[in-house]
């Protein structure tokens, strides 16, 4: 079984993101889920993205890394949308990393070093009308990697909502977010 480091998204550790986890662990699974924002939860993307710019986004990967440095570095680190910065940064340079999960969003791999590790397996996931994931870059960012990559995986889901495997938010999509964690099992199972 594999050990996960979770890392949430704009709106905060929603009770979505922690069943996602409590899914994992049923599994077998052990998972860790820091909370970045020290408590706080937002109603809307706008809010908590505006939370997290107002923190700055180096602030909020120091959080991942400083909660990471507790853990032994052979972990998966997987990410929802702002979690992906964390998790990625931590993929790509922590020393013994098992394995990436990206959810609804990646970042060019030159952000955090030169390329991919190629030991490290991941998996992106989004949907193909998200406007963060489709229109901001992230999906060029994912078939970049994925290109350069051996055994990298991109899986776009129909749709048009970014953080669609939530299930507190509005924009969940069950049939899809199902098909993101058989896929999530599936990964974990081989790591």
């Amino acid at each position: 079984m594999a050990e996960v480091l979770l890392f949430h998204h704009a709106q905060g550790l929603t009770s979505g993101v922690r069943e996602f986890a409590e899914e994992l662990r049923r599994a077998g699974h052990t998972v860790h889920v820091p909370d970045l924002y020290e408590g706080r939860v937002f109603e809307s993307l706008d809010e908590g993205g505006g939370y997290a710019q107002e923190t700055g986004f180096e602030t909020i990967i120091e959080r991942g890394r400083s909660f990471a440095a507790w853990l032994p570095g052979e972990l998966v680190y997987a990410g929802f949308s702002l979690g992906v910065l964390p998790a990625q940064q931590l993929a790509q340079t922590r020393a013994g990393a098992k394995g990436a999960l990206l959810f609804h969003s990646c970042v060019p791999v030159t952000e955090f070093g030169e390329s991919w590790p190629e030991s490290v397996p991941v998996q992106v996931h989004g949907m193909e009308g998200d406007p963060f994931f489709a229109g901001e870059g992230d999906v060029e960012a994912a078939r970049a990697l994925v290109e350069s990559t051996p055994g990298a995986e991109l899986f776009l889901y129909e749709g048009k909502d970014h953080l669609f495997a939530d299930g507190s938010l509005p924009s969940y999509d069950e049939p899809a977010a199902r098909l993101m964690m058989e896929r999530v099992l599936g990964f974990l199972a081989r790591i």
